[in-house]
């Protein structure tokens, strides 16, 4: 992914008003970040622990969207998979994401959810930069090229139903 600069992250919002997005809390270590091993950004919101961003590159057009998720957490006896990256996380690890739809759907209240990485890091657990606590991903004989394609195109699925 190229990097961004804090006006290409929100002027890309396609589920929220202008002046939401001109309000929402942007990460301020941008020019830190490994932009060459993100597939897509995405950071949770400091000051509201149920609202997480994420912003991805769809055929050269920036596309961001607004997550929320519930705040509790379940018990570390339970383990999931993120169904962008299919890595699997104890506890609090994936969470339900859900995005209000854009345009008059999501005026109405329709939403589309998903399970995800609860910190969002789904391109550094694929190539293997980050690793999940107690949790892990399974040994696949799909390359790492072709284990990112299956990641973009999970969420590009996801993000084809916010206009659906």
């Amino acid at each position: 992914m190229k990097p961004l600069t804090e006006h290409d992250i929100r002027s890309s919002f396609i589920n929220c008003s202008k002046g939401e997005a001109k309000r929402l809390t942007v990460p301020r270590d941008l020019d830190q970040l490994p932009w060459d091993d993100l597939d897509f950004l995405g950071w949770r919101d400091p000051g509201a622990p149920d609202r997480s961003y994420l912003v991805t590159d769809r055929e050269g057009r920036l596309t961001g969207v607004t997550l929320r998720f519930p705040s509790s957490q379940r018990g570390f006896l339970h383990r999931s998979m993120c169904s962008l990256c299919l890595t699997t996380h104890p506890g609090g690890g994936v969470s339900l994401m859900t995005a209000r739809k854009a345009g008059a759907a999501g005026r109405e209240g329709n939403s589309v959810g998903l399970y995800m990485c609860t910190d969002l890091a789904c391109s550094l657990y694929v190539r293997g930069k980050k690793t999940p606590e107690a949790g892990g991903r399974f040994e696949e004989s799909l390359t790492l090229e072709e284990q990112i394609a299956r990641t973009t195109g999970n969420l590009s699925a996801f993000l084809d139903k916010l206009h659906a």
